[in-house]
C-alpha cells in the first residue's frame, strides 16, 4: 500500500509569509494602537491652540479699550503653565498633549445653563466686536468659538449660546482657574430622534475642545473655548488613496524579491543537497560534495557535516565490506584443515596408527585454537572500537611497564612514576600488543627496549610517551602504511592474526592519544602517546627517574 505523503509548504512560501507577517505586524499595530488617529488629533489641537491664542489676543485688547481694568477680576494668578522648562517670560509656549491611547473620551459636551449674574459690560463690548470676526473666520477654520468673561458667560460666539452660562463645562471650569485644557468628546449630532434625544455623529464621533485662559496682568479675564471635528484616519487615507495603493503595490513587489531572493539563498542549495543525499542512500558513492559557494553559512555548513557524515559511511562500509572478507579468509583455512582432518579420520581411523592419529589430532587442536585466538582478537577489536572512556581513568604507567618488559624479557628505561590518562585493562593490552608485537617479528634473541618518559609539547599539555623498539629486520616501507591495517601481518605463518596493532590503535585513539611507526635506524620503533593524570604530573614524572638499561 503505497504511503500517503502529507503535503507540506515550501520555503519560498514560509519566506513569503514570514515577509508579509513582518509588514503587516507594525501596521496592524498602528492601527490597534490608534497612533496616526492621535497624530492626526494632535494635529488639529495645535491648530486650535493657536486659533485661541490669537482670539485671547483680540480680545484681550478690546476688552481694554471697553473699559476694561483687571484689579476689577479674579485675584492674581501665577500659574506653572506660564513657567514652562527652558522658556523664560513672556515666552508661554503651549503644546499638544492629547493622545487616544491615555486620554478620555468624555461625553458630549452638556448644553450651555442660563447665568446667574449679569455679564461683566465691558466683555459685553468687546465680544460685540469681536463676533463678526469669528464667524468670519469659522468659514475657513470649520471651528466653533466662544469667547466668555471671567464668569464663564458668553460674550461672543459663532452660535447662539450668548448671555447663557459655561461654567458647568469642565474645560471652561479650569480655564477660569487659570489652567489651560484640552478634551476629547462624544460627537453627537443636532438631528434629533422622533422622541427628542440626540444620538453620536456617524464617521467623526470625537470632537476637540480647547479652552485658553485671557489674561491680563495675571488675573483670568475671560476664556476663549475653541472645538473642531479632527479629521477621521478614513477621510486621510482616502485622500491618498492613489498613493497609497502605489505603496502597496511596491511592498508586494519588495517582499516577492525578498522571498525569492531566500529562497534562491536557502531553498535552492537545501533541494540540492536533498538531491544528493538521495542519490547516496539509493546506492551512489562519492556524490555527496560540500556545494560550490552558497550564501547562507548554516546551509553551507550542513553539506559540509552531510559530506563528512556520507564520507564516514562509505569508509564504515568499505571497513565492514574488506573486514567481513578478511574474517571469511581467515576463518576459512582452520575451518578448511578441520574438516579434511575429521573425514580423514572417519574414513581411515581404524587403519591409522597411533602416531598418525596423534598427529591429525594435534593439527586439529592447533587449528581449534588458532580459531579461538581470532576469536578473542576479534572482540577485543570490536571493544576497542566501541570503547567509551570515562574522564577518572588513571594508571601508573611504570609497574604495568616493568611486568610486561620481564614477561617478554625487554629491556626498560623507566621514571619513578608516571600516571596516565588510561585504565589498567586498556593499558595492558595496548603494552603487551606493543612488546609481544617486538619479540614476535624480532626474534627470540633480538633486543627489544621499553622507554617512558614525560614530554612538554610547545602547545598542549604534558604528555606521556612510551617508546617499543627493537633491532630486528624491522618495517619495510612497503608495509610501513598498513600496519595498523586489521588482518594485515608478515607472521601468518607463525601464527599472527593481524590485528594487535590495530586493536592497540583503537584503544589509544580512545583515550584521546596517538600511536606511530617512527622512522629507525635499525629494527621497528613504535611511539604512543597519551595524556598525563594528576595535577602534579610534571614533577612525578621525571622525579626519581631509572635510566638502567638491563635485561629484567
Amino acid at each position: 500500500m503505497r504511503r500517503r505523503v502529507a503535503r507540506r509548504l515550501s520555503i519560498g512560501t514560509v519566506l513569503l509569509a514570514m515577509t508579509l507577517a513582518a509588514l503587516v505586524l507594525p501596521l496592524s499595530g498602528i492601527w490597534f494602537l490608534r497612533l496616526y488617529e492621535s497624530a492626526l488629533i494632535r494635529q488639529t489641537e495645535s491648530e486650535l491652540i493657536a486659533q485661541a491664542g490669537v482670539v485671547a489676543a483680540f480680545y484681550r485688547e478690546a476688552w481694554r479699550r471697553s473699559g476694561g481694568r483687571p484689579d476689577d477680576g479674579a485675584p492674581p494668578l501665577d500659574p506653572a503653565w506660564m513657567r514652562p522648562p527652558g522658556f523664560e517670560p513672556p515666552w508661554t509656549p503651549r503644546f499638544a498633549s492629547l493622545d487616544l491611547a491615555d486620554d478620555p473620551i468624555l461625553p458630549s459636551a452638556p448644553d450651555p445653563s442660563p447665568a446667574a449674574t449679569p455679564p461683566d459690560p465691558a466683555a459685553v463690548l468687546a465680544g460685540a466686536s469681536l463676533g463678526p470676526v469669528l464667524r468670519e473666520a469659522q468659514r475657513i477654520t470649520l471651528a466653533g468659538m466662544r469667547v466668555t468673561d471671567r464668569h464663564g458667560i458668553v460674550v461672543a460666539s459663532t452660535g447662539e449660546e450668548l448671555g447663557l452660562s459655561l461654567g458647568d463645562q469642565e474645560e471652561v471650569r479650569r480655564a477660569l482657574s487659570g489652567e489651560p485644557a484640552s478634551v476629547l468628546r462624544e460627537r453627537i449630532s443636532r438631528h434629533a430622534l422622533a422622541n427628542g434625544q440626540s444620538v453620536p455623529a456617524p464617521g467623526r464621533p470625537l470632537r476637540i475642545f480647547t479652552a485658553q485662559p485671557v489674561l491680563d496682568a495675571g488675573r483670568v479675564v475671560g476664556v476663549v473655548l475653541v472645538s473642531r471635528t479632527p479629521r477621521s484616519l478614513a477621510d486621510t487615507l482616502y485622500g491618498k488613496r492613489w498613493h497609497l495603493a502605489g505603496l502597496a503595490a511596491l511592498l508586494l513587489v519588495s517582499v516577492g524579491l525578498l522571498a525569492r531572493v531566500g529562497t534562491v539563498a536557502i531553498g535552492r542549495p537545501l533541494r540540492a543537497v536533498t538531491a544528493l543525499a538521495k542519490r547516496t542512500a539509493d546506492g551512489e558513492r562519492g556524490v555527496m560534495t560540500p556545494l560550490p559557494g552558497p550564501l547562507v553559512r548554516e546551509v553551507a555548513e550542513l553539506s559540509e557535516a552531510l559530506t563528512r557524515m556520507a564520507g564516514t559511511l562509505e569508509q564504515r562500509a568499505d571497513y565492514i565490506r574488506d573486514f567481513a572478507a578478511h574474517v571469511s579468509h581467515e576463518f576459512k583455512t582452520p575451518l578448511t584443515t578441520i574438516r579434511g582432518t575429521v573425514e580423514l579420520l572417519r574414513d581411515h581411523l581404524d587403519s591409522m596408527s597411533p602416531e598418525e592419529r596423534e598427529r591429525f589430532l594435534a593439527n586439529m587442536d592447533a587449528e581449534a585454537e588458532r580459531l579461538s585466538r581470532l576469536v578473542r582478537r576479534l572482540l577485543e577489536l570490536a571493544r576497542a572500537d566501541v570503547m567509551t572512556v570515562g574522564g577518572d581513568a588513571v594508571t601508573d604507567a611504570v609497574p604495568v611497564a616493568a611486568r610486561l618488559a620481564e614477561h617478554h624479557g625487554a629491556e626498560t628505561s623507566l621514571p619513578a612514576s608516571l600516571p596516565v590518562a588510561m585504565g589498567l585493562e586498556a593499558l595492558e593490552s595496548v603494552l603487551a600488543n606493543l612488546v609481544g608485537n617486538a619479540r614476535h617479528h624480532a626474534g627470540p634473541h633480538a633486543r627489544v627496549v621499553v622507554t617512558l618518559s614525560a614530554v612538554t609539547p610547545p602547545n598542549g599539555d604534558d604528555r606521556a610517551v612510551l617508546r617499543v623498539e627493537d633491532d630486528g629486520p624491522g618495517v619495510s616501507p612497503a608495509n610501513a602504511g598498513r600496519v595498523f591495517t586489521p588482518f594485515f601481518t608478515t607472521a601468518r605463518g607463525s601464527g599472527g592474526t593481524g590485528l594487535g596493532l590495530a586493536i592497540a590503535r583503537g584503544l589509544v585513539e580512545a583515550h584521546g592519544g596517538t600511536i606511530a611507526l617512527l622512522p629507525s635506524e635499525r629494527g621497528a620503533l613504535f611511539e604512543v602517546s597519551l595524556r598525563l593524570a594528576g595535577p602534579d604530573r610534571g614533577a612525578n614524572a621525571n622525579a626519581g627517574m631509572d635510566l638502567s638499561r638491563g635485561r629484567v
